[in-house]
């Protein structure tokens, strides 16, 4: 592992990792790989750079988001990243913030399931974005960010990667298992020692709306944009055991269960409709003494 990564991660420790472990993130085929990494946050950067890192890489982290709203979290979010590669040595691309293609492209999904077409647009547009940007400056490996985190679906976003690199001869997408327990943990760990800015959301102006909806049936504060305070919880990363039992599977799915039901809706009032029965059962629950599973201590993508 380079010096300067050895030296900025000599503070993050995890649970001694197995052989098996550690072949799960296997280096690119490509003979002298040069990854163009694109980056959605630094929150979800850090174990993916590390494990580069440890497999003595040249990485650049590639910028271009242009699916995240408002423009005050897109800036707080790509000012943190390129913080970070700073910090590290690493080289930042700042691509476009093309938020007004971004919307042209997702007219007629404004109430696409969560992890439906919407999410598959948004996925191929940036890695497209990203493909075009590796072929034209020499880069032979691409990879995203978007596959370390469970509240994403790594096949889907696996599949955006294999498309765009098919477009160019030479180019790969690199596909790991990015989204076990130790990459997690490690996720967490490098966060929570850079004092990461936790969002509370994935990013998108339609993922606000119904995070925010999910939130209201749950009894939770509504998302806040930057400063000290968060909507809920802490605002900035500091404890990487809760932080990672935030994204456990019964989390995510819970989640997903909930906005997918809404998303069958035909129209704004059904949706409205669902949402309130949504609601409701939560009280129900709570009315009984339902046990706390945990769910509301949701703030973290």
């Amino acid at each position: 592992m380079p010096p300067h990564v050895v030296l900025a991660h000599a503070a993050y420790s995890t649970t001694p990792s197995t052989e098996q472990e550690l072949q799960a993130i296997a280096a690119p085929s490509n003979a002298a790989p040069r990854v163009l990494l694109h980056s959605c946050c630094a929150p979800c950067s850090g174990a993916m750079i590390h494990e580069m890192s440890r497999l003595s890489l040249n990485i650049s982290i590639f910028f271009y988001n242009p699916n995240i709203h408002p423009r005050r979290e897109y800036e707080i979010r790509k000012e943190e990243n390129k913080r970070f590669a700073e910090k590290l040595g690493i080289p930042f691309v700042d691509c476009d913030y093309d938020s007004k293609a971004w919307f042209e492209r997702a007219a007629g999904m404004e109430y696409d399931a969560e992890r439906g077409s919407r999410c598959t647009m948004c996925f191929d547009m940036r890695m497209e974005r990203t493909a075009l940007h590796a072929k034209e400056n020499g880069f032979n490996v691409i990879a995203t960010t978007n596959a370390t985190s469970r509240w994403k679906d790594a096949r889907q976003v696996d599949d955006s990667g294999v498309r765009a690199a098919a477009k160019y001869e030479g180019l790969e997408y690199w596909k790991a298992d990015w989204q076990t327990n130790r990459m997690t943990l490690l996720k967490y760990q490098i966060s929570a020692g850079e004092r990461f800015y936790k969002q509370e959301y994935c990013g998108c102006s339609y993922s606000l709306r119904d995070s925010n909806k999910w939130r209201e049936a749950n009894g939770i504060g509504k998302i806040k944009i930057g400063g000290e305070e968060a909507g809920m919880g802490d605002r900035y990363f500091t404890n990487p055991e809760v932080d990672a039992e935030e994204e456990s599977q019964e989390v995510v799915d819970e989640f997903f269960s909930s906005a997918n039901e809404v998303a069958t809706a035909d129209d704004k009032e059904e949706r409205e409709k669902l949402w309130n029965l949504y609601k409701e059962r939560k009280k129900q629950q709570q009315a009984a003494g339902a046990e706390d599973d945990g769910l509301a201590a949701v703030n973290n993508w």
